[in-house]
């Protein structure tokens, strides 16, 4: 069965972007890229989500389990997985015609990194 994964950049502090808050100055780049990354996260089903997936034991998730527990349609669903791909905080494998997901442990580890203080 084939598969296709899609991996995005990760938010890293080593990349330029986003050093403490409390540190430097943002440059105007790294605070459009902090605020996409924080978008993405601000909405309460997409944190659900990406709570359950980081809880699976396997660390993965098929949307179709992710439906039920947020009592979401399977295309809503979708769409709010997409969003957190592309913020670059999951990432997504087809396998058949499910999709599974998977937390990008270091985007969210760069993601902290920006709000702890120095």
């Amino acid at each position: 069965m084939a598969t296709s994964t899609t991996v995005l950049p990760l938010l890293t502090v080593t990349d330029g972007c986003c050093a403490p808050l409390t540190g430097e100055l943002m440059t105007p780049e790294a605070a459009e890229q902090l605020a996409r990354t924080l978008k993405a996260i601000a909405d309460p089903t997409r944190l659900r989500l990406l709570s359950m997936i980081a809880a699976d034991e396997s660390g993965e998730a098929c949307v179709c389990d992710l439906t039920d527990p947020v009592g979401l349609s399977q295309p809503t669903v979708s769409h709010h997985l997409k969003v957190l791909v592309e913020a670059g905080l999951l990432t997504r494998e087809k396998r058949g015609v499910w999709s599974y997901y998977a937390v990008v442990t270091e985007a969210l580890a760069a993601l902290a990194a920006v709000l702890t203080p120095r």
